[in-house]
């Protein structure tokens, strides 16, 4: 439970032993009153967990299956795309394959798979020797 939502539970049990309004525990927590009633009867009916996102913990629903994943990088593992970054290997999935996925989850995946480095990950090359760049022109 996060500090923001121990503190609005604070404030519902306050409002619950009527130390305070309703209209207080709105102020306080910047929503409505009729909210506050709704977290009320929630907080009875549930307890404590009223406060915190029903949710939380699991996994979103639009979250691209594991299998799929695995399918998407043994393809991208290929020696055809070898070279290929995430944004040509994000067209050429769909066109190919039939697998339509975004540049960015194709890029983390293929980061995962050490298919391919970011930008700054990369060592970078340096042009000339250092006998040539110490005795200088």
């Amino acid at each position: 439970m996060t500090q923001a939502e121990r503190d609005r539970l604070v404030a519902l049990k306050k409002a619950k032993k009527k130390l305070i309004t309703q209209r207080e525990a709105a102020e306080e927590l910047g929503i409505t009153e009729r909210h506050v009633r709704r977290l009320l009867r929630e907080l009875k009916r549930r307890g404590d967990k009223a406060v915190v996102h029903a949710l939380r913990g699991l996994p979103s629903n639009r979250k691209i299956g594991a299998e799929r994943e695995q399918e998407a990088v043994a393809i991208l593992s290929r020696p055809v795309y070898r070279g290929l970054g995430p944004t040509l290997a994000s067209e050429y999935l769909p066109n190919k394959h039939g697998m339509e996925v975004n540049r960015e989850t194709v890029r983390q995946w293929m980061m995962e798979a050490k298919l391919w480095r970011a930008r700054k990950q990369r060592v970078e090359k340096i042009h000339g020797s250092a006998a040539s760049l110490l005795s200088g022109p």
